[in-house]
């Protein structure tokens, strides 16, 4: 598990690209039988992913997290975006296809992972809050997750979005998690621009083809960075900092958030006017 820590917009400002990317890009989530974890102190969040092709894997606990068990103290949300999977949380087993979500609350010891097909191995990408209540561990189908039609051709931004951990949906302490997916021909993400500064996020990009890219756009409203961003790679999203992007091509990817308040509207929309 490796520790990132926070940035201050000043310090931000002075970074150049590599700094950014070493301070906010995950470039790998997913690895062959084995945990990425990335421990992000904004709102103590912690991001990863597992891909099980010819073992089980149990979710281990590391020394930085000063708990008996990963989850003494935490929540868990899951997203699959491989093939079938298996997750067995104790004695109780569920099975997720692609893009569907477990939520797994705290106090939960044993968290086993596990592929059906080693051909066509499970992607379960993995966040993580704190957490001060045990809430039970629910599965979500991505047909159950509130699907919406959003954008239009003309701007570049038809998607749907299906939302899974939220106020509304799978009931959490702070952790709020879900998914969007760009039609054919459209680029751009997360428009109109915004904030939260009640709580950070992290985006995980996917289902994007090797020879194309993601231009995550970060930073103040009128003093942008941007990240280039490639298949399967995740970016920390500070709370005072802006999270759009546009693809060379179309593309999907998982929103998840922590922090002080979990409604899914909470966001300070930002005029594109005044984005520089």
């Amino acid at each position: 598990m490796i520790q990132r820590f926070t940035n201050g917009k000043n310090e931000v400002k002075q970074m150049n690209t590599e700094e950014l990317r070493t301070n906010f890009l995950v470039e790998k989530i997913f690895s062959r039988d084995e945990f990425n974890f990335v421990y992000s102190h904004y709102d103590r969040m912690i991001v990863g992913g597992v891909m099980p092709i010819y073992k089980t894997l149990t979710l281990p606990v590391y020394d930085n997290l000063k708990a008996d068990y990963f989850l003494e103290r935490r929540e868990l949300g899951v997203i699959n975006v491989g093939g079938d999977g298996e997750i067995k949380v104790n004695d109780k087993s569920y099975l997720l296809s692609k893009l569907d979500c477990l939520y797994v609350g705290k106090s939960n010891q044993k968290v086993t992972f596990k592929s059906v097909k080693r051909n066509s191995p499970a992607k379960f990408y993995l966040l993580s809050a704190p957490a001060h209540h045990t809430y039970r561990v629910q599965l979500m189908r991505k047909e159950k997750a509130s699907p919406l039609d959003l954008g239009s051709v003309e701007t570049a931004n038809q998607r749907t979005v299906y939302k899974y951990i939220h106020a509304d949906g799978l009931k959490s302490c702070q952790l709020v998690m879900g998914l969007t997916t760009l039609k054919t021909g459209s680029v751009w993400n997360t428009i109109p621009t915004h904030t939260h500064d009640r709580r950070m996020e992290m985006y995980f990009y996917f289902d994007i083809a090797d020879n194309q890219r993601v231009f995550h756009f970060m930073g103040e409203p009128n003093e942008t960075r941007h990240l280039l961003v490639a298949n399967e790679q995740a970016v920390i999203s500070p709370p005072w900092s802006i999270h759009s992007g546009a693809g060379t091509s179309n593309y999907s990817f998982i929103w998840g958030m922590g922090g002080e308040n979990f409604d899914y509207t909470d966001m300070d929309v930002i005029d594109i006017k005044d984005v520089k």
